[in-house]
Protein backbone atom coordinates (compact mmCIF):
# COMPACT_ATOMS: atom_id res chain seq x y z
CA UNK A 1 0.00 0.00 0.00
CA UNK A 2 1.42 3.35 -1.10
CA UNK A 3 1.51 5.79 1.87
CA UNK A 4 1.35 8.82 -0.44
CA UNK A 5 -1.74 7.48 -2.21
CA UNK A 6 -3.46 6.82 1.12
CA UNK A 7 -2.61 10.29 2.40
CA UNK A 8 -3.79 11.89 -0.85
CA UNK A 9 -7.10 10.06 -0.58
CA UNK A 10 -7.71 11.34 2.95
CA UNK A 11 -6.69 14.84 1.92
CA UNK A 12 -9.17 14.83 -0.97
CA UNK A 13 -12.14 12.98 0.57
CA UNK A 14 -11.78 14.37 4.13
CA UNK A 15 -13.77 11.60 5.88
CA UNK A 16 -14.94 12.26 9.44
CA UNK A 17 -15.43 8.60 10.41
CA UNK A 18 -13.36 5.59 9.31
CA UNK A 19 -13.82 1.84 9.73
CA UNK A 20 -10.48 0.08 9.32
CA UNK A 21 -11.44 -3.50 8.47
CA UNK A 22 -9.07 -4.24 5.58
CA UNK A 23 -6.87 -7.22 6.35
CA UNK A 24 -4.95 -10.06 4.79
CA UNK A 25 -6.37 -13.05 6.62
CA UNK A 26 -6.97 -16.76 6.21
CA UNK A 27 -7.53 -20.05 7.99
CA UNK A 28 -4.99 -22.17 9.82
CA UNK A 29 -3.29 -23.33 6.58
CA UNK A 30 -2.98 -19.88 5.01
CA UNK A 31 -1.91 -18.21 8.27
CA UNK A 32 0.94 -20.68 8.65
CA UNK A 33 1.94 -20.72 4.97
CA UNK A 34 1.91 -16.99 4.15
CA UNK A 35 3.50 -15.74 7.36
CA UNK A 36 5.66 -12.99 5.86
CA UNK A 37 2.93 -11.76 3.53
CA UNK A 38 0.35 -11.57 6.31
CA UNK A 39 2.44 -9.61 8.78
CA UNK A 40 3.82 -7.22 6.15
CA UNK A 41 0.55 -6.41 4.39
CA UNK A 42 -1.47 -5.98 7.59
CA UNK A 43 1.13 -3.69 9.14
CA UNK A 44 1.32 -1.58 5.99
CA UNK A 45 -2.45 -1.25 5.67
CA UNK A 46 -3.13 -0.24 9.25
CA UNK A 47 -0.06 1.99 9.75
CA UNK A 48 -0.79 4.07 6.67
CA UNK A 49 -4.50 4.44 7.34
CA UNK A 50 -4.23 5.19 11.07
CA UNK A 51 -1.52 7.80 10.52
CA UNK A 52 -3.48 9.44 7.69
CA UNK A 53 -6.55 9.58 9.94
CA UNK A 54 -4.45 11.46 12.49
CA UNK A 55 -2.92 13.81 9.89
CA UNK A 56 -6.32 14.73 8.48
CA UNK A 57 -8.15 15.06 11.82
CA UNK A 58 -10.60 12.21 11.38
CA UNK A 59 -13.12 12.45 14.23
CA UNK A 60 -13.36 8.72 14.91
CA UNK A 61 -11.76 5.51 13.68
CA UNK A 62 -12.81 1.94 14.43
CA UNK A 63 -10.00 -0.61 14.06
CA UNK A 64 -11.04 -4.25 13.63
CA UNK A 65 -8.62 -6.76 15.09
CA UNK A 66 -9.04 -10.46 15.77
CA UNK A 67 -9.44 -12.79 18.74
CA UNK A 68 -6.16 -14.46 17.71
CA UNK A 69 -4.33 -11.60 19.48
CA UNK A 70 -4.77 -13.44 22.77
CA UNK A 71 -2.33 -16.04 24.17
CA UNK A 72 -2.78 -19.64 23.10
CA UNK A 73 -3.34 -20.95 26.62
CA UNK A 74 -4.99 -18.03 28.42
CA UNK A 75 -7.93 -18.57 30.81
CA UNK A 76 -11.42 -18.85 29.35
CA UNK A 77 -13.54 -16.87 28.67
CA UNK A 78 -10.95 -14.35 27.47
CA UNK A 79 -10.90 -10.93 29.10
CA UNK A 80 -9.38 -7.93 27.30
CA UNK A 81 -6.74 -7.71 30.04
CA UNK A 82 -5.23 -11.07 29.01
CA UNK A 83 -3.52 -9.42 26.03
CA UNK A 84 0.29 -9.92 26.03
CA UNK A 85 0.32 -12.19 29.08
CA UNK A 86 1.65 -15.39 27.37
CA UNK A 87 2.88 -16.81 24.02
CA UNK A 88 0.60 -16.69 20.98
CA UNK A 89 -0.62 -19.66 18.92
CA UNK A 90 2.30 -20.37 16.54
CA UNK A 91 0.28 -20.93 13.35
CA UNK A 92 -1.15 -17.40 13.30
CA UNK A 93 1.54 -15.55 15.26
CA UNK A 94 2.57 -13.11 12.47
CA UNK A 95 -1.03 -12.07 11.78
CA UNK A 96 -1.73 -11.72 15.51
CA UNK A 97 1.36 -9.56 16.07
CA UNK A 98 0.25 -7.23 13.27
CA UNK A 99 -3.17 -6.87 14.90
CA UNK A 100 -1.65 -6.25 18.34
CA UNK A 101 0.50 -3.53 16.78
CA UNK A 102 -2.68 -1.97 15.37
CA UNK A 103 -4.33 -1.92 18.79
CA UNK A 104 -1.30 -0.28 20.38
CA UNK A 105 -1.00 2.17 17.49
CA UNK A 106 -4.58 3.39 18.03
CA UNK A 107 -4.19 3.47 21.80
CA UNK A 108 -0.89 5.34 21.62
CA UNK A 109 -2.19 7.95 19.17
CA UNK A 110 -5.14 8.53 21.50
CA UNK A 111 -2.84 9.09 24.46
CA UNK A 112 -0.30 11.28 22.64
CA UNK A 113 -2.44 13.16 20.13
CA UNK A 114 -5.92 13.10 21.66
CA UNK A 115 -7.47 11.12 18.81
CA UNK A 116 -10.59 8.97 19.20
CA UNK A 117 -9.42 5.69 17.64
CA UNK A 118 -11.19 2.63 19.07
CA UNK A 119 -10.13 -1.01 18.62
CA UNK A 120 -12.53 -3.94 18.67
CA UNK A 121 -11.67 -7.63 18.71
CA UNK A 122 -14.37 -9.73 17.01
CA UNK A 123 -14.68 -13.44 17.52
CA UNK A 124 -14.87 -15.74 14.46
CA UNK A 125 -17.20 -14.15 11.93
CA UNK A 126 -19.43 -15.77 9.33
CA UNK A 127 -21.99 -14.45 6.88
CA UNK A 128 -22.94 -13.87 3.24
CA UNK A 129 -20.22 -13.57 0.57
CA UNK A 130 -17.63 -15.30 2.74
CA UNK A 131 -14.37 -16.73 1.39
CA UNK A 132 -15.04 -20.37 0.44
CA UNK A 133 -11.56 -21.13 -0.89
CA UNK A 134 -10.77 -24.70 0.21
CA UNK A 135 -7.19 -23.78 1.17
CA UNK A 136 -7.49 -20.25 2.53
CA UNK A 137 -10.95 -20.03 4.08
CA UNK A 138 -11.85 -20.17 7.75
CA UNK A 139 -13.35 -23.27 9.30
CA UNK A 140 -17.07 -22.50 8.97
CA UNK A 141 -17.19 -21.59 5.25
CA UNK A 142 -14.75 -24.43 4.51
CA UNK A 143 -17.09 -26.91 6.22
CA UNK A 144 -20.09 -25.59 4.30
CA UNK A 145 -18.37 -25.98 0.95
CA UNK A 146 -16.91 -29.40 1.73
CA UNK A 147 -20.28 -30.71 2.93
CA UNK A 148 -22.05 -29.23 -0.11
CA UNK A 149 -19.59 -30.77 -2.58
CA UNK A 150 -19.71 -34.04 -0.63
CA UNK A 151 -23.50 -34.10 -0.91
CA UNK A 152 -23.37 -33.38 -4.65
CA UNK A 153 -20.76 -36.11 -5.16
CA UNK A 154 -22.80 -38.59 -3.14
CA UNK A 155 -25.86 -37.80 -5.25
CA UNK A 156 -23.75 -37.91 -8.46
CA UNK A 157 -25.04 -34.42 -9.23
CA UNK A 158 -22.29 -33.39 -11.62
CA UNK A 159 -24.16 -30.33 -12.83
CA UNK A 160 -24.21 -28.93 -9.28
CA UNK A 161 -20.50 -29.73 -8.85
CA UNK A 162 -19.65 -27.99 -12.13
CA UNK A 163 -21.78 -24.98 -11.19
CA UNK A 164 -19.91 -24.73 -7.88
CA UNK A 165 -16.48 -24.92 -9.51
CA UNK A 166 -17.48 -22.46 -12.24
CA UNK A 167 -18.28 -19.90 -9.56
CA UNK A 168 -15.33 -20.79 -7.30
CA UNK A 169 -12.51 -22.58 -9.22
CA UNK A 170 -10.08 -24.64 -7.15
CA UNK A 171 -6.46 -24.11 -8.18
CA UNK A 172 -7.36 -23.59 -11.83
CA UNK A 173 -9.91 -26.40 -11.99
CA UNK A 174 -13.33 -25.05 -12.91
CA UNK A 175 -16.65 -26.45 -14.07
CA UNK A 176 -15.36 -27.09 -17.59
CA UNK A 177 -12.65 -29.53 -16.41
CA UNK A 178 -12.90 -33.28 -16.94
CA UNK A 179 -14.49 -35.46 -14.28
CA UNK A 180 -11.08 -36.98 -13.60
CA UNK A 181 -9.47 -33.57 -12.98
CA UNK A 182 -12.36 -32.50 -10.75
CA UNK A 183 -12.25 -35.71 -8.71
CA UNK A 184 -8.48 -35.41 -8.25
CA UNK A 185 -8.84 -31.87 -6.94
CA UNK A 186 -11.73 -32.78 -4.63
CA UNK A 187 -9.78 -35.79 -3.34
CA UNK A 188 -6.87 -33.53 -2.50
CA UNK A 189 -9.15 -31.59 -0.16
CA UNK A 190 -10.65 -34.68 1.42
CA UNK A 191 -13.88 -35.01 -0.59
CA UNK A 192 -14.08 -38.46 -2.15
CA UNK A 193 -16.07 -41.61 -2.85
CA UNK A 194 -14.50 -45.03 -2.25
CA UNK A 195 -16.32 -48.34 -2.49
CA UNK A 196 -19.60 -46.45 -2.94
CA UNK A 197 -19.05 -44.53 0.34
CA UNK A 198 -18.69 -40.75 0.14
CA UNK A 199 -16.66 -39.08 2.86
CA UNK A 200 -15.36 -35.67 3.83
CA UNK A 201 -12.03 -35.43 5.66
CA UNK A 202 -11.59 -32.63 8.19
CA UNK A 203 -8.52 -31.26 9.95
CA UNK A 204 -7.61 -32.21 13.50
CA UNK A 205 -9.63 -34.05 16.11
CA UNK A 206 -12.69 -31.80 16.17
CA UNK A 207 -12.07 -31.13 19.87
CA UNK A 208 -11.23 -27.39 19.81
CA UNK A 209 -14.04 -25.05 20.81
CA UNK A 210 -14.93 -21.95 18.81
CA UNK A 211 -17.31 -19.02 19.11
CA UNK A 212 -19.07 -17.54 16.05
CA UNK A 213 -20.80 -14.23 15.36
CA UNK A 214 -22.88 -13.35 12.30
CA UNK A 215 -21.45 -10.53 10.20
CA UNK A 216 -24.74 -8.59 10.41
CA UNK A 217 -24.47 -8.63 14.21
CA UNK A 218 -20.86 -7.53 13.90
CA UNK A 219 -21.89 -4.60 11.71
CA UNK A 220 -24.59 -3.65 14.20
CA UNK A 221 -22.07 -3.71 17.06
CA UNK A 222 -19.66 -1.52 15.10
CA UNK A 223 -22.36 1.07 14.38
CA UNK A 224 -23.39 1.03 18.04
CA UNK A 225 -19.80 1.64 19.20
CA UNK A 226 -19.21 4.41 16.65
CA UNK A 227 -22.38 6.16 17.76
CA UNK A 228 -22.23 5.66 21.53
CA UNK A 229 -18.67 4.89 22.72
CA UNK A 230 -15.57 7.11 22.89
CA UNK A 231 -12.00 6.34 23.96
CA UNK A 232 -12.52 8.29 27.18
CA UNK A 233 -15.45 5.98 28.03
CA UNK A 234 -13.19 2.95 27.64
CA UNK A 235 -10.48 4.39 29.87
CA UNK A 236 -13.09 5.04 32.56
CA UNK A 237 -14.65 1.59 32.05
CA UNK A 238 -11.29 -0.09 32.55
CA UNK A 239 -10.60 1.79 35.77
CA UNK A 240 -13.97 0.70 37.14
CA UNK A 241 -13.81 -2.99 36.24
CA UNK A 242 -10.16 -4.12 36.22
CA UNK A 243 -8.83 -5.11 39.61
CA UNK A 244 -5.23 -3.99 39.21
CA UNK A 245 -4.59 -0.78 37.29
CA UNK A 246 -1.25 0.88 37.91
CA UNK A 247 -1.42 4.63 38.46
CA UNK A 248 -1.17 6.50 35.16
CA UNK A 249 -1.25 3.36 33.00
CA UNK A 250 -3.78 3.03 30.20
CA UNK A 251 -3.91 -0.43 28.63
CA UNK A 252 -6.39 -2.90 27.19
CA UNK A 253 -8.95 -0.32 26.08
CA UNK A 254 -10.04 -2.52 23.16
CA UNK A 255 -13.47 -4.20 23.18
CA UNK A 256 -14.24 -7.88 22.63
CA UNK A 257 -17.19 -8.49 20.29
CA UNK A 258 -18.83 -11.91 20.44
CA UNK A 259 -21.68 -13.95 21.87
CA UNK A 260 -20.03 -15.46 24.95
CA UNK A 261 -21.01 -18.98 23.76
CA UNK A 262 -19.01 -21.63 21.90
CA UNK A 263 -19.14 -25.21 20.59
CA UNK A 264 -16.63 -27.85 19.47
CA UNK A 265 -15.57 -28.06 15.83
CA UNK A 266 -17.08 -31.55 15.79
CA UNK A 267 -20.41 -30.15 16.99
CA UNK A 268 -20.14 -27.43 14.36
CA UNK A 269 -19.49 -30.01 11.64
CA UNK A 270 -22.52 -32.05 12.68
CA UNK A 271 -24.70 -28.92 12.74
CA UNK A 272 -23.56 -27.94 9.22
CA UNK A 273 -23.93 -31.54 7.99
CA UNK A 274 -27.57 -31.50 9.07
CA UNK A 275 -28.34 -28.10 7.53
CA UNK A 276 -26.57 -28.92 4.23
CA UNK A 277 -28.02 -32.43 4.08
CA UNK A 278 -24.76 -34.37 3.69
CA UNK A 279 -25.36 -38.02 4.61
CA UNK A 280 -21.86 -39.37 4.01
CA UNK A 281 -19.08 -40.02 6.52
CA UNK A 282 -16.91 -37.49 8.33
CA UNK A 283 -13.26 -38.44 8.89
CA UNK A 284 -11.08 -36.50 11.32
CA UNK A 285 -7.38 -36.30 10.37
CA UNK A 286 -5.62 -36.12 13.74
CA UNK A 287 -2.23 -35.78 12.01
CA UNK A 288 -3.21 -32.17 11.22
CA UNK A 289 -2.96 -29.48 13.92
CA UNK A 290 -5.98 -28.47 15.96
CA UNK A 291 -4.78 -24.95 16.69
CA UNK A 292 -5.81 -23.25 19.92
CA UNK A 293 -8.10 -25.55 21.92
CA UNK A 294 -10.54 -22.83 22.97
CA UNK A 295 -11.13 -19.18 22.12
CA UNK A 296 -14.20 -17.90 23.90
CA UNK A 297 -14.39 -14.16 24.42
CA UNK A 298 -15.62 -12.54 27.60
CA UNK A 299 -18.06 -9.89 26.35
CA UNK A 300 -18.99 -8.34 29.70
CA UNK A 301 -17.44 -4.99 28.71
CA UNK A 302 -19.53 -4.83 25.53
CA UNK A 303 -22.69 -5.83 27.40
CA UNK A 304 -22.01 -3.16 30.02
CA UNK A 305 -21.81 -0.60 27.22
CA UNK A 306 -25.29 -1.65 26.06
CA UNK A 307 -25.02 -4.07 23.10
CA UNK A 308 -25.92 -7.77 22.57
CA UNK A 309 -26.25 -9.93 19.43
CA UNK A 310 -29.59 -10.73 17.76
CA UNK A 311 -29.10 -13.60 15.26
CA UNK A 312 -29.21 -17.22 16.50
CA UNK A 313 -26.46 -19.55 15.25
CA UNK A 314 -28.79 -22.06 13.55
CA UNK A 315 -30.68 -19.26 11.83
CA UNK A 316 -27.42 -17.70 10.65
CA UNK A 317 -25.95 -20.91 9.19
CA UNK A 318 -29.22 -21.75 7.42
CA UNK A 319 -29.31 -18.32 5.82
CA UNK A 320 -25.69 -18.36 4.63
CA UNK A 321 -26.08 -21.84 3.11
CA UNK A 322 -29.04 -20.51 1.14
CA UNK A 323 -26.85 -17.58 0.09
CA UNK A 324 -24.01 -19.95 -0.86
CA UNK A 325 -26.26 -22.05 -3.10
CA UNK A 326 -27.35 -18.95 -5.04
Amino acid sequence: MDPKAVDAFFGQEKPEYVLLAAAKVGGIVANNLYRGQFIYENLMIQNNIVHSCYRHSVKKLLFLGSSCIYPRDCPQPILEEYLLTDPLEYTNEPYAIAKIAGIKLCESYNLQYGTNFISVMPTNLYGPNDNYDLEKSHVLPALIRKMHLGKCLMQKDWQAIRNDLSKRPVEGVDGKATETAILEKMNRYGIETRNEVTSVSLWGTGSPRREFLHSDDMADACVFIMEHVDFTDLVENRRKHEKAVAAGEVRNTHINIGTGRDLTIKELAEKIRKIVGFEGELHWDSSKPDGTMQKLLNVDKLHSLGWKENISFDEGITDIYKDYRK
